[in-house]
């Protein structure tokens, strides 16, 4: 399995329950793979923030969003 593969697994695992052949064939790419390993980990932070976001739990006005931390 090559990255580009892991990556579209990774994003597809947020929509879908994967085969054993997929899991199986993610978890031992994202072992040796601090790329994709640090890709899925950000994946799961964004859904949990946008989830968050979606409830009401986060503000549009956070200070990580403000124009001027934009423009440092």
């Amino acid at each position: 399995m090559n990255c580009q593969q892991t990556t579209r697994l990774l994003s597809d695992a947020l929509e879908r329950e994967l085969s054993i052949k997929e899991r199986t064939s993610l978890k031992v790419h994202t072992m040796m793979c601090s790329g994709c390993r640090n890709f899925g980990k950000q994946m799961g932070t964004l859904r949990g923030l946008t989830h968050e976001f979606a409830k009401g739990g986060l503000s549009s006005e956070s200070p990580a969003s403000s124009d001027s931390d934009l423009e440092k």
